[in-house]
This record gives C-alpha cells, structure tokens and sequence, in this order.
C-alpha cells in the first residue's frame, strides 16, 4: 500500500533527527511532495545521474542518500550540469530525494559505528567533543581486541572494506592498540585525534601536512579514500529503515542500491 512522502519522512527521522544536522548541512528533503505516494525506496550514496537514473527505471519511489543533491544555494537549474540533470529526471517520474548527512555521521548505529565496527574496534566513543543533547559527535576511537602490527592491521582493512589500496604514514612495524576513524573527510578531526592519544587515524581524503604531523608525532594515519570510509553504510541503513518501517506497520520495501563506484581508481 505505502505511505505519503511526508510521513515517510516523519518516521525516517525519528532515527536520524534533524537536530543532529550541522549548520553547514543540507540534509532532508532535497525534491518532492510529501503528499506523493511511496512503496518503494533504494538507499544510495550518493544522488548521482545513474542512480536516479535507474530509480526512474525500477520503479522507485524514492532515494535516500547520505550526501546532499543540493549543498550549496543553486542560482538556475541548468540541465546539463549533474545536478540540473537529476532535478529534471527526479522531477519527469515523481522520484523523491532526501538526505541523511551529517545526522546519519553522528548517530548511534551511523557511519560512523559502521566503519567502527568493521574496523574491529571495541569499547569505542565519540572521539569529537562536540555532542548535541548526548547523540555522540563526529568520528569514534577504540581499542583492537589485541595490539595488532601497523601492517596487518592495514592488511586487515584492505579485506575487510574490500579496497586494493591505502595511502599510508607511519612505521609499518609500531604495535597498534587504540584507533580512531572518521567517516568522510577526516582532516578537521587530526586535532581531535591528537587530543585523543591514539595510534592510528584511519579517514579519507587527509592532507599532506596532516601527515607530516603524524611523522613527527610518530603516529599514524590511513587514508582510505571517502567512498570506502562511507559506502558501507548503504546496506546498513537500508536494513535498519526496513526494521524501523516493519515496526511502524508501513508497508516499504527498502532496498540497497550496490552499484556505485569510487570515483578514483589507482594507475
């Protein structure tokens, strides 16, 4: 049967609230009615032309993603640009798209305890100071269940994120015990990190003087690209927004879209 847009949302939210949203953000609804209909709902990274696209094709009623459509202000909708071009697909099939941020980075059970989790961490916290009425804040840092040597752990990760390579600074041989990750983007979390004292910063897209910093504190970082660091959370939330809808009693059929790729690759 399905539910109206609006209330789709509504229970979308009681799991990552919009109080959670940093000023900056441009989570929620990007396009659409609340009063369209929706059955169906893929779960995407990013609101990319193929993956709207595709939802046109199947069917779909609506795309959840974890990056915005909108970030900035838009001063005309030029359809030949990415975003003016999924607009007007979004628009011609009655696609709705809404976006779960930096709500989805801090929450429990977000991105964040998802790449956590599949580093293998245990006992871990919000490694940011800044937490909003207790919700933890950005990144997290815990312990390995037993010191592991730089190189295994980076072998380990490797496997486990399923990446052929990682941009690496520190000794290969330094005994790893505490780690901290950070979804995304990472480089405004080094300070915390230092703050922190772990041995090891694993996040995307970090700078060249993050490293150097990380060689004179004889740290290290690992740097495992912004889609690897993120990614994993598709099939994740979409599980979890299936639980949540099933006990409401909405009848949704939520689904991964698995398709997406790293923009890099590696020569």
């Amino acid at each position: 049967m399905g539910c109206k847009l609006g209330n789709v949302i509504d229970a979308v939210q009681e799991i990552v609230p919009s109080e959670f949203v940093e000023d900056w953000d441009n989570s929620g609804m990007q396009l659409g009615d609340p009063d369209w209909q929706v059955e169906r709902i893929w779960v995407a990274l990013d609101p990319l032309p193929e993956v709207i696209s595709a939802a046109c094709q199947r069917d779909v009623d609506l795309v959840i993603t974890h990056h915005p459509l909108i970030f900035k202000p838009l001063t005309a909708i030029d359809v030949s640009t990415l975003e003016g071009f999924v607009i007007q697909q979004a628009l011609d099939h009655h696609v709705a798209i809404y976006s779960a941020h930096t709500n989805l980075d801090r929450i429990k059970d977000g991105v964040n305890d998802v790449l956590a989790s599949r580093v293998g961490l245990c006992n871990t916290t919000s490694l940011s100071s800044d937490v909003v009425s207790g919700n933890p804040g950005f990144g997290r840092i815990g312990n390995l269940v037993r010191p592991t040597p730089l190189a295994v752990l980076i072998n380990n990760l490797k496997q486990v994120l399923d990446i052929a390579h990682v941009k690496v600074s520190g000794n290969l041989d330094m005994i790893v015990k505490t780690v901290a990750v950070c979804s995304g983007s990472g480089s405004s979390m080094v300070r915390s990190f230092f703050d922190a004292g772990a041995d090891v910063f694993i996040s995307g897209d970090l700078k060249y003087h993050d490293a150097r910093n990380f060689e004179f504190d004889r740290k290290a970082l690992i740097d495992i690209g912004h889609f690897a660091s993120e990614h994993l959370i598709v099939e994740s939330f979409a599980e979890r927004l299936n639980r949540h809808f099933h006990s409401k009693g909405l009848i949704l059929a939520v689904e991964p879209y698995m398709f997406e790729k790293d923009p890099f690759v590696i020569i």
